[in-house]
């Protein structure tokens, strides 16, 4: 939930027991993209200070409340951190001409993004959903549908080598990206059929004894917070 600063709080603690067993976690995120990962790369590595990473970087308007105690505690721990997202422009551009568009592009915007071509399974739940929220709307159902599924594979691909190599992920991303096992965990489950995967879906409800039937398959844990807890935006 990229508003609820209890949620981000929440993935803190996380962090930091999960640290605690294991020094050599990876953290990942949405809310960096690819085409920031030298700038991140750099200033973990003390040659850039956090004012100039700031200054450069392309920050989240929450990023100072939300997001800044997550890359603290990874630098301090000496973390690698994976900016696992697609540069937004190439989101919008597909959102705009459909996902074909990207084969226009040069092979170092194309290094940003998932391997092209990738499957984009149409029928997944979440993809139809979003399909129908925006019937009769301006924009192309089929382009919208097509970039977040280019975000999805593409947050998906920048794990595959970390994967691969047997170390153990924590990814943060927003929810619509990984509820009910799709989007992300789709393409992860394509290339890696037996990985491990624990889901966390967190989601806010006016009463908290018991959950919303809406929310029972949304994830393998699901963090129910209430309904007034403290939004950043």
């Amino acid at each position: 939930m990229h508003n609820n600063s209890l949620a981000h709080w929440l993935q803190l603690q996380l962090l930091k027991e999960m640290t605690a067993n294991n020094p050599e976690l990876v953290l990942a995120a949405e809310f960096f993209e690819r085409d920031d990962q030298l700038n991140i790369d750099e200033w973990f590595a003390g040659k850039m200070t956090e004012k100039n990473f700031e200054a450069e970087a392309k920050l989240w308007n929450n990023y100072q409340t939300d997001y800044r105690p997550l890359m603290r505690f990874a630098k301090e721990h000496h973390l690698h951190f994976i900016a696992s997202n697609v540069p937004r422009k190439y989101a919008s551009l597909t959102s705009r001409s459909g996902i074909s568009v990207l084969d226009s592009l040069n092979q170092e915007a194309k290094g940003y993004m998932a391997t092209l071509p990738f499957e984009i399974d149409m029928t997944m739940p979440g993809y139809v959903a979003m399909k129908d929220m925006m019937h009769g709307g301006p924009m192309n159902s089929d382009f919208m549908v097509q970039a977040q599924a280019l975000k999805d594979a593409t947050m998906a691909e920048s794990l595959f080598s970390t994967l691969s190599s047997g170390d153990k992920i924590l990814h943060v991303n927003g929810s619509y990206h990984s509820k009910d096992g799709e989007g992300i965990l789709w393409y992860l489950n394509a290339r890696f059929p037996d990985l491990e995967i624990i889901n966390i879906h967190t989601v806010t409800q006016d009463q908290l004894d018991s959950l919303n039937a809406d929310y029972e398959k949304s994830g393998q844990i699901i963090l129910v917070l209430p309904s007034d807890s403290h939004e950043s935006y």
